[in-house]
């Protein structure tokens, strides 16, 4: 749920959620930015609907809650068999990783070949998917990285399964209520030195310290991780260290650090769902604000058709039951106060 509300409170999930639009909605939201650019204008065009119902531009999750989602029904299922099931599945939409990915396995092209031969093999998708494997595996981050990093190198390389490893197991710490420093511990475990990521996540903690909280830690981040050169901001290099140095500048509060990710705009389709992911578990189901349990509870299916109107607190509990062996009351908030998830 932590991961859903910040997948919400990102930009990008409103352009994500107006796929479930008619077409020509987006198309003319194209006209309207090159209007705007034609004109010099600094009133800018944002996700609508004319004369459609708003539902799908309300606030609520996206692609990363989604692909989460699908993640926690198919812990049970070989990786490369879910995936290669994907194929030409109708509405599918996914992650620059995730296409070649897919285009790879249809080739017959395994891991960790379509992962490595892969354009954005350095993305943070699977870091995403990697927090279902922290949540199914409690306590036990040695697991839950190997679980996430054999499903990372289906659709990724290096940074980006290194990333991954570490977002299940900080996760899988967190879910067990260890403190914020033994998670982000629990996280730098997995990033080798001397890579990419593990430097920027170095100097993101570091910015993190010297601002001493989530919002005055904004600015450092962005001159200390982001680069603003190319195109799409989904580097697990710097996405990953944003929300680690924000979980620890917030204390682990969900509050503090998921508006503050969502003021990094160039990193907003996913660092604020990556935040939310790791201090929601530190936060807890019964401290997040309720308005926006509800919110973020409902996936649209804007980019899994599949999940439309599947109930993300019910796939928790579903994950905690089969994690412990004993039937869980859907919906119980006795499991949430202890499993976090």
């Amino acid at each position: 749920m932590g991961l859903a509300i910040g997948d919400a409170a990102g930009w990008p999930a409103a352009r994500h959620r107006s796929g479930l639009l008619a077409p020509w909605t987006r198309r003319l939201a194209r006209e309207l930015d090159e209007f705007a650019e034609e004109h010099r204008l600094t009133t800018l065009p944002v996700p609508f609907t004319l004369n459609q119902p708003v539902t799908a531009l309300q606030v609520g999750p996206s692609d990363d809650a989604e692909w989460l989602a699908w993640t926690a029904r198919g812990l049970r299922t070989d990786r490369r068999a879910a995936f290669q099931a994907l194929a030409g599945a109708p509405g599918l939409r996914v992650r620059m990783s995730v296409r070649a990915a897919l285009d790879n396995l249809r080739r017959g092209i395994g891991p960790p070949a379509s992962g490595h031969d892969n354009p954005h093999f350095f993305d943070d998708a699977a870091a995403v998917r990697a927090v279902a494997f922290g949540a199914a595996h409690p306590g036990d981050p040695a697991r839950a990285a190997r679980a996430g990093r054999a499903d990372a190198e289906i659709t990724n390389a290096e940074d980006g399964v290194h990333g991954a490893a570490a977002m299940a197991a900080a996760v899988s710490v967190a879910v067990v209520g260890e403190p914020v420093a033994t998670v982000v511990t629990a996280a730098l475990a997995e990033l080798p030195e001397h890579t990419a990521i593990r430097c920027a996540a170095g100097a993101a903690l570091t910015a993190a310290e010297l601002a001493g909280d989530a919002f005055a830690a904004v600015p450092l981040l962005d001159a200390a991780v982001q680069d603003h050169v190319y195109s799409y901001g989904v580097a697990a290099a710097q996405t990953i260290p944003v929300a680690l140095a924000l979980t620890r500048a917030s204390g682990g509060a969900l509050m503090s650090a998921v508006p503050a990710a969502a003021c990094l705009p160039s990193l907003a389709d996913s660092a604020p769902a990556l935040t939310g992911a790791l201090t929601g578990a530190l936060t807890g189901y019964a401290a997040l604000p309720g308005g926006w349990r509800r919110s973020a509870r409902v996936l649209p299916g804007c980019c899994l058709p599949c999940l439309a109107g599947a109930d993300l607190a019910q796939i928790a509990d579903h994950v905690a039951a089969g994690r412990t062996d004993r039937a869980t009351p859907p919906h119980s908030d006795a499991r949430r106060m202890t499993g976090h998830v």
